[in-house]
C-alpha cells in the first residue's frame, strides 16, 4: 500500500549484511547457543534462491489481482499449495468485505473552454501486462461516495490543513467548490476529508510530474517514472478513524457478522473523489485564474499555477457497485516445540490494485522465500521453540481489510499468545527501512549487523551509519557517530502492522528495502514485472536480502531462550517524545503571542501588499499553563525500572522452563501496557498511546498522539487530560518492566 519514496537517510533505515562480523552475543540467547544459532542462519541463507524469487514475482503479477478477483484467489491457492509442500500447516481464512468498484467515472471541464478527461491508462511498449485492459480496475478511489457535482475549481496544493490556511489568508473559500489537489504531502484520504470539512463538494487528485514524473527522471517505458497518463488508484476511507471493513468496525467480517448499513459507515468520504493523470489535470489547471500559487505550491507542469476559484468550472460524476467481496487470507503455521503458546507472526499482503509487481508481490515473494527455507529446515529436523505463523493478507489495498478482520476476529487469542508481528510490503533496491516498537531496536540492530548489503558488500548497519555520519542533519551525525545502536522509526499506518500494534498492542516491526528504485508506477497499470525487473530490483538481489532479514528475525524470535526485548531504547525514545510535546506547547504559545501582538500593533496591515487581498487572522486565546509534571514523573519511574531490568537480566543465566516462559509473557505484555481500552479521543479503535497515525496525516505517525494532537488543535482541556492518561500508560509500562526484571533475576 505504501509508496517507497523514502529518503536515503530515513531515521529508521537499516541496511544489514548477512555474513558480516559475528558478535560474541545475541540478545536473548545463552552464550552456549549463539554458535548454534549462527550455524542455523547460515543454513537458512543458503536456501534462499534469488532466481525463484524472480519467478514468483513474475507468476503472481502475471494478471491483475485485486480483492475478490479470480487471479487473486488463484494466487492464494498457489501460496497454500507451496506452503503445504514445504511442510507448513496452511489454510485459507475468508472474510466478506465491502469493496466498491467503479460503474461510472466522468470528468468534464465546462468552461471557459470545453474538455472531457480521458481517465484511462494506455499500454506501453515491451510491457505485455499493460495490455490487459479487460481485467484492470480503472483509475478510481475506493470508498468515495457516489456523486454528480458541478462547481468552480480551486487548486489546493497537497490539500492538507496548512494549505487551507494559506487560501484563507488570501480570502479564498472552497465552500461549494470542487478542489484539485496534488498527490503526496499526506496520505490521499486526508485530502477529501479536509476538503469536505472546508465545505467543498468534490475532490480531484492528480500526481504532479514534480513528485514522481519527468521532473525526477525519464518516464516509463524509457525510464521508471510515471508517464503522462499514469493514474494513482487508492483507498480514501477515513482510516485514521479505523482501518478494515467499513461495515464491521471492531469485529471480524465473517459471513454472518452484523453489518452497518452503507449510509451508516463512518469511514466513507463525505464528497465524491476521483484520481486523474497529470495529462488530464493540465487543461483544468490551465483554465484557472485568480492569484498565482505560492512558490512551494508550483509543480513541474508547463503552466503558471493559479489558485482560482474559477473561471474553470467542472462537472464530476462517479458511481460505484457497492458489493461485498471475499478476501482470502493465507495462514500457515509451524508449531513450537517448547513454548507453542507464544506466537511469532510474519506477514505481507498479496492483493494489488492491478498487477502489483512492486506493491506488494516483491515483498510477498521474499516472504515466501523465507517460508520455503524455514520449511526446509523444519523437514531437516529443526524445531522452533515458539510457534511461527506466516500470513499472506488479502484486501490490504482498500484499507488493511484482510489483516484487520483477521486480527479483530482472533483478538482474544492474539492478545494472549502473539509475542511479535513482523510486516513487509513493497520492496526494491536501496536501504533497509525499519520501523516499529522501540523495545526491539537493539534486536533490529543485531540483525542489521549480520546481513550483507547486496550492492556494497558491507553490513546493512555499517552502510547506514556511514550515510548518517555524512548527513546534513546534526541529529543523524550525532546518533551515528556515537557508535551505539542506530534508531528505528515510529510506525504510523499504511500497511498491515497497524491492527497488531495499534489495536492490540502487539510489538511490531515493518521492514523493507527502498530508496534507489525509479518509483513512478505506484498503484498504476505500470506496476508490472517488466517495470520491476528493469527499474526496481534488477536481479532480485534485494528480494533475497529482505528474505534474509525477515527470516533471520523470525529465527531469532522463534529460537531465543528469552524474547529479545530491551527497554533502554524505549525509555530514551519516549523521553524525546516528552521533550517534543513540551517544546510544541512553547512554540504554540510563542506563535500565538506574536500573532496577537502583530494584530494589535497593525503590523499585518503595514506589511502586506494591498493587492494581495490577504485577510488577517483573528486574535487567539493565550495558551494556558499545561502541567507536564505527571508525565515527567511517570517517565522517571519508567527510566528507573529500565535500569533495574538492565541489571537483573542475564542471558548467561539458565532459567527454569516455567520461569523463562513467564518472563517471555511479561516481556511482550510490556507493549500491551502502552494501550488503554478507551483508545484515543474520537477514535477508540486506536488504543496505543505512544504510536498512532495522525488524524490529519494518515500514514504519518503521531507520537504521544493524544497529547500532541490536542496541542495542535489548541484543545487545552483535552491536552491536560491526555497528559494524565499518558502518565498512567508510562506508569503501567514501568510496572510491566518491573515484573520482567523480577522474573529475570529469579534463581
Amino acid at each position: 500500500m505504501r509508496p517507497s519514496r523514502l529518503p536515503v537517510l530515513a531515521a529508521i533505515a537499516f541496511l544489514t549484511p548477512v555474513l558480516g562480523a559475528r558478535s560474541p552475543s545475541l540478545t536473548g540467547f545463552h552464550p552456549d547457543r549463539v554458535a548454534e544459532q549462527y550455524n542455523l542462519e547460515s543454513r537458512f541463507d543458503a536456501l534462499i534462491d534469488v532466481d525463484e524469487i524472480g519467478e514468483w514475482i513474475e507468476r503472481m503479477s502475471a494478471r491483475p489481482h485485486p480483492v475478490g478477483s479470480a487471479y487473486g484467489l488463484d494466487n492464494a491457492h498457489f501460496m497454500v499449495d507451496k506452503l503445504s509442500e514445504w511442510g507448513w500447516e496452511a489454510r485459507l481464512e475468508e472474510y466478506r468485505v465491502l469493496f466498491p468498484t467503479p460503474k461510472l467515472r466522468r470528468l468534464e471541464l465546462l468552461g471557459p473552454e470545453g474538455f472531457v478527461a480521458d481517465l484511462s491508462e494506455g499500454p506501453v511498449e515491451n510491457d505485455p501486462t499493460s495490455e490487459q485492459s479487460a481485467e484492470q480496475l480503472p483509475g478510481y478511489n475506493a470508498y468515495s461516495i457516489d456523486g454528480d457535482v458541478t462547481g468552480e475549481l480551486v487548486f489546493v496544493n497537497y490539500g492538507v490543513p496548512d494549505d487551507y490556511l494559506e487560501l484563507e489568508k488570501r480570502g479564498i473559500s472552497v465552500e461549494g467548490k470542487i478542489v484539485i489537489a496534488r498527490y503526496y504531502g499526506s496520505w490521499r484520504g486526508i485530502k477529501p476529508k479536509v476538503a469536505a470539512e472546508k465545505g467543498a463538494i468534490g475532490c480531484l487528485m492528480y500526481t504532479d510530474p514534480e513528485d514522481d514524473g519527468y521532473f525526477r527522471g525519464d518516464t516509463y517505458p524509457a525510464g521508471g517514472f510515471r508517464p503522462s497518463q499514469g493514474i494513482q488508484r487508492g483507498s480514501v476511507a477515513d482510516m485514521p478513524l479505523f482501518p478494515g471493513d467499513p461495515l464491521t468496525p471492531g469485529v471480524g467480517a465473517t459471513a454472518d457478522a452484523v453489518r452497518l448499513e452503507l449510509d451508516e459507515a463512518p469511514t466513507l468520504t463525505k464528497i465524491p473523489v476521483l484520481p486523474i493523470s497529470w495529462a488530464d489535470a493540465q487543461p483544468l489547471l490551465e483554465a484557472l485564474s485568480g492569484p498565482v500559487a505560492p512558490e512551494g505550491w508550483r509543480g513541474a507542469l508547463p503552466l503558471t499555477y493559479h489558485l482560482g476559484p474559477g473561471p474553470a468550472r467542472v462537472r464530476l460524476q462517479v458511481e460505484f457497485n457497492w458489493d461485498l467481496a471475499t478476501a482470502y487470507n493465507v495462514v500457515a503455521e509451524l508449531p513450537g516445540a517448547e513454548r507453542g503458546d507464544q506466537w511469532i507472526v510474519r506477514g505481507n499482503h498479496h492483493d494489488a490494485w492491478v498487477n502489483g509487481a512492486t506493491d506488494p508481490v516483491s515483498g510477498m515473494a521474499a516472504t515466501l522465500a523465507e517460508a520455503q527455507a524455514l520449511g526446509a529446515l523444519y523437514r531437516q529436523g529443526w524445531r522452533p521453540r515458539r510457534t511461527v505463523i506466516y500470513a499472506g493478507w488479502d484486501a490490504e489495498e482498500p484499507g488493511l481489510l484482510g489483516s484487520t478482520e483477521w486480527v479483530e476476529h482472533h483478538a482474544s487469542e492474539l492478545g494472549e499468545h502473539a509475542a511479535v508481528y513482523i510486516n513487509s510490503d513493497s520492496n526494491s533496491r536501496g536501504f533497509l527501512n525499519v520501523g516499529g516498537s522501540h523495545t526491539l531496536e537493539q534486536f533490529v540492530n543485531e540483525v542489521a549487523r549480520d546481513v550483507t548489503d547486496p550492492q556494497t558488500g558491507v553490513s546493512l548497519q555499517r552502510r547506514l551509519r556511514a550515510a548518517m555520519i555524512l548527513s546534513d542533519e546534526p541529529e543523524d551525525r550525532e546518533r551515528a557517530g556515537g557508535g551505539g545502536d542506530l534508531p528505528i522509526s515510529a510506525l504510523g499506518s499504511g500497511s498491515d502492522y497497524s491492527p497488531f500494534l495499534q489495536h492490540l498492542g502487539i510489538a511490531s516491526l515493518n521492514v523493507g528495502f527502498g530508496g534507489e528504485g525509479d518509483y513512478g508506477q505506484y498503484h498504476s497499470i505500470y506496476d508490472s514485472f517488466a517495470h520491476y525487473e528493469r527499474f526496481m530490483d534488477p536481479g532480485f538481489h534485494y528480494g533475497a536480502a529482505l528474505a534474509r532479514v525477515g527470516g533471520r528475525m523470525v529465527l531469532r524470535l522463534a529460537n531465543a531462550d528469552r524474547l529479545p526485548f530491551e527497554f533502554s531504547a524505549l525509555a530514551s525514545t519516549v523521553a524525546g517524545y516528552v521533550d517534543e510535546v513540551e517544546e510544541l506547547t512553547e512554540t504554540v504559545r510563542e506563535e500565538t503571542a506574536d500573532e496577537n501582538r502583530w494584530l494589535e500593533e497593525g503590523l499585518y496591515a503595514l506589511a502586506w501588499d494591498p493587492t494581495d487581498d490577504w485577510i488577517a487572522p483573528e486574535l487567539e486565546e493565550p495558551v494556558p499553563f499545561l502541567n507536564f509534571a505527571p508525565l515527567r514523573n511517570a517517565l522517571g519511574r519508567l527510566q528507573t525500572s529500565v535500569e533495574v531490568f538492565e541489571r537483573s537480566r542475564d542471558d548467561a543465566r539458565r532459567l527454569p522452563v516455567d520461569v523463562a516462559a513467564d518472563l517471555d509473557r511479561a516481556l511482550y505484555a510490556s507493549e500491551r501496557a502502552l494501550t488503554r481500552d478507551h483508545g484515543l479521543p474520537r477514535r477508540p479503535w486506536y488504543v496505543h498511546h505512544i504510536y498512532a497515525p495522525g488524524f490529519y496525516t494518515g500514514y504519518g505517525v503521531k507520537t504521544l498522539p493524544g497529547i500532541r494532537e490536542a496541542i495542535e488543535q489548541r484543545s487545552w482541556d483535552e491536552a491536560e487530560q491526555q497528559v494524565d492518561i499518558a502518565a498512567e500508560v508510562l506508569a503501567a509500562a514501568a510496572e510491566a518492566v518491573d515484573r520482567a526484571a523480577a522474573l529475570a533475576a529469579s534463581e
